[in-house]
This record gives structure tokens, C-alpha cells and sequence, in this order.
């Protein structure tokens, strides 16, 4: 895990506020996701489970949903309402696009969003963290046009009260250049990281 990311985060935490860190699951990039969350710090972060087509995602979900309670790790799902409240998690809406599904009351959500349409449509949808990305060149998104600083901040000024947070190629070197901006930070290879 990147201790400089975790260093800066703990900085940037606010009391009843949405976790400045997310672990993004990527089930290819981390077959053994319970064992990276165990080594999440507690109470710092929350998990946007997307392990989709995982067999045992049902499963997966409920062991990943107590583990979390355990380490007050905040948790949210992807692509699957369903799934969400019966984990009682919060969502996770993949181009700020809302479920039809009701959003757990007290559950954080958060959405993904690569433009201002997405950004405003997820803050309309009333996300609480707005992960705008990619903001530097990510394994997740080879060859993607990427944002940079300054087009992160920009993407940011959409999010009205969301909180704007960066994802893609973000690390404890790169997330210091975001500035005030930058609420926190959604990453997948700095939490697999050995720093």
C-alpha cells in the first residue's frame, strides 16, 4: 500500500464525511479481494465493489460486506441495486447513471464520471462522491485521453456539492498536484502497491 497516498489521506479526513480513500475492486488485478481489504487502513476507506462477473459475486458480497463492517470500511456495489440492499451498501452508479432502486438511507454513494454531463448527472442523482477519471494514464483505461491536473479541476467545478475525486494513475506523488480540489481519491495499484 502506498504510504504517502494513506499519509495525505488522513489529513484529508472529515468527520461523518465519505472516506477520502475507495479501493476499486478489480477482479483481475486482485483475485483475492478480502485479503486486500483486510490490509486497508480502518476507518480511512471505502470499496466500490465490482467484481461483476465474479460466479460467487453473492457470495463474495456478503463476506466483503461483513469484513467491512468489522474494519469500518465503507462499501458501495456496482451495477447491481439489488445487491447493494441486501448487502445494506451504498451504490456505486457507473456514469453518474442512478439506479432505479431507492439508495440505502445513511449508505454513501458514488458514481464514475468522464465528463460534465456525468458529473452534473450524478449530482443531480445525488452522489456523495463524484470520482472524475481518468486523470493520469491507468492500467484500467490503457490508451484513454486523460484529464491531467488541470482538467481534473475543471471536471471538479461540475460537482456542486458531490465531492469531486480523482481516479487514474493516482498515487501518494501524483495525488499532491490536485490541490484543494481533490477531496479524495479512488485508486486500485496503489492499495496493491509494496511502498
Amino acid at each position: 500500500m502506498d504510504q504517502r497516498l494513506v499519509t495525505w489521506a488522513c489529513r484529508r479526513k472529515r468527520r461523518n464525511g465519505p472516506p477520502p480513500l475507495w479501493l476499486l475492486s478489480d477482479a483481475a488485478r486482485m483475485p483475492d479481494l478480502l485479503r486486500v481489504v483486510r490490509n486497508l487502513p480502518k476507518g480511512l476507506c471505502g470499496v466500490v465493489f465490482r467484481h461483476d462477473l465474479a460466479a460467487d459475486r453473492a457470495a463474495l458480497g456478503v463476506a466483503l460486506a461483513r469484513l467491512c463492517r468489522a474494519r469500518r470500511t465503507a462499501l458501495v456495489v456496482a451495477g447491481d441495486a439489488r445487491l447493494a440492499a441486501a448487502l445494506r451498501a451504498g451504490q456505486h452508479w457507473r456514469g453518474g447513471r442512478r439506479f432505479l432502486i431507492k439508495p440505502q438511507p445513511g449508505r454513501f454513494n458514488t458514481a464514475s464520471a468522464h465528463n460534465p454531463r456525468e458529473v452534473v448527472r450524478a449530482r443531480r442523482g445525488g452522489a456523495d462522491v463524484v470520482f472524475c477519471s481518468p486523470v493520469l494514464s491507468t492500467a484500467s483505461h490503457p490508451g484513454a485521453r486523460v484529464l491531467g491536473s488541470l482538467g481534473f479541476c475543471r471536471l471538479a467545478a461540475f460537482s456542486g456539492g458531490a465531492k469531486a475525486y480523482a481516479l487514474g494513475g493516482i498515487d501518494g506523488g501524483s495525488i499532491k498536484v490536485l490541490g484543494k480540489n481533490c477531496a479524495g481519491a479512488g485508486a486500485i495499484d496503489a492499495f496493491l502497491s509494496r511502498e
